[in-house]
């Protein structure tokens, strides 16, 4: 019976590790490639910048500003470009972060 029972807990075992490896590349191949990054926050004067580069050398990346409140301002990175962007004021909050959107 015990061994029945270590069997059976096995197979199921086995079953779940397959399932977890099939789903992994399927999953993988919607992940797009994080290719924006942040440099730095800034300000210059009254206007708030972010310093982004992309760090892909084979295509544009896309990516979106998240400001608390705001419209969330979004933009286009040429590969292996590094651009200050401008966002708002100083009246407006600081950007919590950077993130990578498809284009």
């Amino acid at each position: 019976m015990r061994k029945i029972m270590a069997i059976s807990l096995a197979a199921v075992a086995c079953s779940a590790s397959l399932t977890l490896v099939a789903s992994s590349p399927a999953a993988a191949a919607d992940h797009s490639p994080q290719c924006v990054k942040v440099r730095k926050f800034f300000n210059k004067g009254q206007q708030r910048y972010v310093r982004l580069a992309n760090l892909c050398t084979q295509r544009v990346s896309c990516y979106k500003i998240v400001i608390p409140h705001h419209k969330d301002p979004s933009g286009r990175l040429a590969k292996g470009a590094t651009r200050d962007v401008w966002y708002g004021t100083t009246g407006i909050p600081r950007a919590l972060y950077v993130k990578n959107v498809s284009c």
